[in-house]
């Protein structure tokens, strides 16, 4: 007995059968849109210079294997909700003292996230953490990497929203579920003790299961003035800094240092010439 095609109810007797119909029909079907679109092209390039059946068909397989990576990669991006994008190629590394370029390169590629490791960015503002926090959650994306970027404080405020409408474990599971999660300019505002405790919390439950990005302007000694509790805050600490990189900015702030040069160019141009 013949088992019924899953793709097409009824064959038609093979003399009325459009082939070309029922190929793109069948492509449509199995989701295969570079197939579709390419498959007359690249069957009139094989034809013209020779190619085996076989390596038409590795042709197509690879422009429908790019595709479907290009648009996993966008999706991965869209995901992230990254504030804008930023690349570590354009970050000025010589601004920075003693940063160590060839680390951040290495940790771009991506090991770090198979351990669940973290990275803590601390330092002083306007030196281009966020900079390349961003950069290397978009190295994450284009590895196929589930990344979340949050600002610290709204984190907390969606904590303490789901938290209101007795949502929070619904919430803070998708969290799991990353393989990255970059909280930016932590210490940057205030947190209530309440919001400091569903922060810990939320940390507390990603510990050696997702890797953390934390960029913060506040030296570790001065967490506690984000927590409000010694105890707490050393905990946290340890649970950050287990398995993790620690990376230190120190300098003067480029965004005070690009003013500066501006205002100090508008007065040079501003003088008369001397003539």
């Amino acid at each position: 007995m013949q088992s019924p095609s899953k793709l097409s109810p009824s064959k038609p007797p093979l003399a009325h059968i459009d082939h070309q119909a029922q190929l793109e029909e069948y492509l449509r079907v199995l989701k295969l849109p570079m197939f579709l679109h390419h498959y007359q092209t690249y069957a009139q390039d094989a034809a013209r210079s020779g190619l085996s059946f076989e390596r038409y068909l590795l042709a197509l397989c690879e422009a429908e294997t790019t595709e479907r990576d290009a648009r996993k990669i966008k999706r991965a991006i869209a995901q992230a909700r990254l504030p804008f994008v930023k690349e570590i190629s354009s970050y000025d590394f010589s601004a920075v003292e003693n940063l160590p370029k060839a680390r951040i390169l290495e940790l771009a590629e991506g090991r770090y996230l198979e351990a669940a490791e973290n990275l803590l960015l601390l330092g002083n503002p306007g030196l281009g953490k966020t900079h390349l926090a961003i950069a290397l959650a978009l190295a994450a994306c284009r590895q196929g990497k589930a990344v979340r970027f949050y600002r610290a404080a709204k984190l907390v405020d969606e904590l303490a929203v789901m938290r209101k409408d007795l949502r929070l474990s619904h919430f803070t599971a998708q969290f799991v579920r990353l393989d990255l999660l970059v909280l930016d300019e932590l210490g940057f505002l205030p947190i209530d003790q309440e919001g400091a405790q569903m922060l810990f919390q939320l940390i507390s439950d990603l510990y050696e299961r997702v890797s953390i990005i934390v960029t913060s302007n506040l030296r570790f000694g001065d967490w506690n003035t984000i927590f409000g509790d010694a105890k707490m805050t050393d905990a946290l600490i340890g649970r950050l800094t287990h398995k993790g990189h620690i990376i230190e900015f120190v300098g003067e702030s480029y965004r005070f240092r690009h003013s500066l040069q501006q205002e100090q160019l508008k007065v040079a141009e501003s003088k008369p010439e001397v003539g």
